[in-house]
């Protein structure tokens, strides 16, 4: 049993440095794709939800998933926020911890 153990082990290790040496090492993130994933994801209604309700926000993800818009194209044309209030309020790294409330 030790010895499987053991062996599980060493393969485990060596399937690591292999995925560093084949995969991993060099890989650069695609920014243009992660800010358009970004901006096509409509979870990030939840961080207006706390500054013109769930009702307001709700209507946004739907009229935005309805007809193809960005939450931020759909929030402006609806007209629930202005584009400094989006901006300010629509920052996904705010969303990647804890709020100021839940601590």
């Amino acid at each position: 049993m030790a010895w499987c153990v053991l062996e599980s082990i060493q393969l485990l290790g060596d399937t690591c440095v292999s995925f560093d040496e084949n995969c991993a090492y060099g890989i650069e993130p695609n920014r243009e794709k992660i800010q358009a994933n970004l901006d096509s994801n409509l979870m990030q209604v939840t961080a207006l939800n706390r500054h013109i309700g769930y009702d307001k926000a709700s209507k946004i993800a739907k009229n935005a998933h309805k007809k193809g818009l960005s939450l931020r194209e759909s929030a402006l044309e609806l007209g629930f926020v202005t584009e400094a209030e989006f901006d300010a309020w629509v920052v996904p790294v705010d969303m990647t911890h804890p709020s100021a409330a839940d601590e």
